[in-house]
């Protein structure tokens, strides 16, 4: 549960402002939407497959050179 106290001299909306980004640090209401619905065990293995195929593929993708295809010789190129 995320906590702040609030110091004497300070505003309602500062407070506020490290409240909400307490909560957003400690992933409070990305839990709460996970658990908003049930799912049953099946679902849950494939959607946890397809994220894991999704995170792999950005992975990849970002490892390979963007002319991953055969080298082209040049024209002026002595072979």
């Amino acid at each position: 549960m995320a906590f702040i106290t609030v110091n004497t001299n300070e505003s309602i909306e500062s407070a506020l402002r490290r409240f909400k980004r307490k909560v957003i640090s400690e992933e409070i209401i990305k839990d709460l939407k996970k658990h908003a619905h049930f799912i049953p065990p099946g679902q849950k293995a494939k959607l946890k497959s397809a994220n894991a195929r999704k995170r792999n593929r950005r992975r990849f993708r970002q490892q390979r050179p963007m002319n991953a295809g055969t080298p082209r010789p040049s024209a002026g190129a002595p072979k």
